[in-house]
């Protein structure tokens, strides 16, 4: 098996596959992972970061299993505000 392309690091992997939403999937993509990086830091079960964040088990559950059409970027906000994240946004034109 041959690889014909290869993604550069921090190049967004849904534009390159010609996704139509591209730049949300990666908002998205970034919340999960701090979502998840932060349960699985504190060692807390699924229920407990539930509790937590103000959502459900079934929520984090998605989470946790990177379905990424069960996520809003609103509610992945929201949930890391719950437990003290803040999420700062960068908007950067693209190069004329």
């Amino acid at each position: 098996m041959s690889i014909e392309h290869v993604t550069p690091a921090g190049a967004n992997i849904f534009e390159e596959l010609g996704l139509e939403d591209s730049e949300n999937l990666r908002l998205r993509a970034q919340l999960m992972l701090e979502v998840r990086r932060y349960i699985e830091e504190k060692g807390l079960y699924q229920r407990e970061a539930a509790e937590l964040m103000d959502t459900t088990q079934p929520r984090i559950s998605d989470v946790m299993k990177g379905r990424i059409d069960k996520c809003s970027i609103d509610r992945l906000v929201q949930m890391l505000a719950k437990v003290g994240c803040h999420v700062k946004i960068t908007v950067e034109s693209e190069a004329a």
